[in-house]
C-alpha cells in the first residue's frame, strides 16, 4: 500500500504526505515504529531513498527507486485482480462471518 501510494507521486514524499495518502491508518499507527520500520526496511532493501534535510524544522523525503518501480510493475496484474474481485471477496467474507 505504501509503495502503491508513492507510485502516484512524481515528486518525493514527506512523511506527512505519506500519512495523508493512507487515511485509513490511524495517526498513532502511522507515527509509531510500524510505519517508520517499514520505511527503513524498504530503504534497506533498495526500494526507496530517504533524504534528510538538516533544516529548522528538519524534514525527510522519500523517493521510490528504479527497483521499486520495476517491482510494482510486476505486481500490477495482482493489484488489478484484487481490485476487480474486492467486492465479491468482501461479500463472501460477510456471509462466512454471519454463519459463525
Amino acid at each position: 500500500l505504501l509503495m502503491h501510494q508513492m507510485m502516484h507521486h512524481q515528486e518525493p514524499m514527506r512523511f506527512s504526505d505519506i500519512r495523508k495518502a493512507i487515511p485509513d491508518i490511524s495517526q498513532k499507527v502511522l507515527t509509531s515504529t510500524l510505519l517508520t520500520s517499514k520505511l527503513r526496511n524498504l530503504e534497506a532493501d533498495g526500494f526507496l531513498v530517504r533524504k534528510v534535510y538538516a533544516e529548522v524544522p528538519p524534514h525527510t523525503e522519500y523517493t521510490l527507486t528504479p527497483r521499486a518501480h520495476s517491482f510494482m510493475a510486476a505486481c500490477r496484474p495482482m493489484v488489478d485482480w484484487a481490485i476487480d474481485n474486492f467486492v465479491a471477496i468482501m461479500k463472501d467474507r460477510g456471509r462466512t462471518s454471519a454463519r459463525r
